[in-house]
């Protein structure tokens, strides 16, 4: 294919089935991006934006294209084209999320640490659903105190009135407290975070991505599809790895290297993350879809009189 007229836009694997997006999810939550400098990440962008522009520079491969628009996915935010913040990039999901709730498995006996943990990772989550929401929409300094304290408020109240509950139960149950917290928090953080499209509704489009109003409809979707991704992206690990723990800590080897529980915890969830991350993030499309007949009556109606039936089905960004 001459290089003159390849799309660097146009998704490398099928998106319509789980296994591509599963492809191109592995591709952009690589780790090792977020160890390049931003100066890496910039010569990538302004190739990606050359070869949309139509003017490639000579000597470009197309697999050097394909590696710019990798590291331009994983920086770069879709909407805006602007620069996301590290932490809060899918590539530093595993590195720290894995040391976030390695320490949530390892630290969860004592009411002050688990308020210190779930504390810490709600600041992270709130920061990473910041970084990847819809940014047609956007948020207020306020919206996002408000969010904040909330979602950490719901995380705290359902982890120390569990871990205050769970004293006369089964050591396992406690141990899966931390998730529970999680899953609780998710449920709010990021409907919190993303408010505003509640509220005033998402930017619908067409196949060809022409703009053709907003959706409050098409924003309860693709941020119910969102929770259901990160609950399901903590759940292997938070839910697995305790019952292997609590296996493991019979054997007498293990109870020699109790300081080392919280490193093995660390490492065996990045164990987990390293595919789930992936994996969750390609549970739904990116793109999503809703039919035409499912919006709210007066945006159905409008699309109607200027389209008529062409339309059959609009087109947003969920978010990750």
């Amino acid at each position: 294919m001459a290089l003159s007229s390849f799309d660097i836009d146009a998704p490398r694997w099928d998106q319509t089935t789980f296994m591509g997006r599963l492809k191109h999810f592995f591709n952009i939550t690589d780790c090792t991006t977020a160890l390049l400098p931003d100066s890496r990440l910039d010569e990538a962008k302004a190739l990606v934006e050359s070869c949309r522009a139509g003017s490639i520079p000579p000597g470009t491969t197309e697999e050097q294209l394909h590696y710019a628009k990798k590291l331009y996915d994983s920086a770069f935010h879709p909407d805006t084209g602007d620069r996301m913040n590290l932490i809060g990039r899918m590539s530093f999901q595993v590195p720290g999320g894995m040391a976030i709730t390695g320490c949530m498995l390892q630290f969860y006996r004592t009411v002050p640490a688990v308020v210190f943990w779930q504390w810490v990772n709600q600041s992270f989550n709130a920061l990473v659903n910041y970084t990847n929401r819809n940014a047609a929409s956007p948020i207020t300094p306020k919206q996002i105190g408000v969010a904040y304290v909330t979602a950490t408020s719901t995380a705290l109240a359902t982890a120390v009135g569990l871990n205050l509950y769970t004293k006369k139960a089964p050591p396992l149950v406690a141990r899966w407290v931390p998730f529970a917290a999680v899953a609780a928090a998710n449920c709010v953080n990021i409907p919190m975070m993303r408010q505003q499209e509640i509220l005033n509704g998402i930017a619908v489009t067409d196949e060809n991505g022409n703009k053709l109003g907003h959706s409050t409809r098409a924003a309860v979707k693709g941020i119910t599809q969102v929770v259901i991704s990160r609950i399901t992206m903590a759940a292997p690990g938070m839910i697995i790895l305790p019952i292997i723990m609590q296996r493991l800590e019979k054997y007498r080897f293990m109870q020699r290297i109790t300081f080392l529980h919280g490193p093995i915890q660390v490492m065996l969830v990045g164990g987990f993350l390293i595919f789930m991350v992936p994996a969750a993030c390609s549970l739904f499309p990116q793109k999503c879809s809703m039919a035409v007949s499912k919006l709210e009556p007066e945006l159905r109606e409008s699309i109607k009189s200027k389209y008529g039936d062409k339309i059959q089905h609009v087109y947003f960004n969920k978010g990750l």
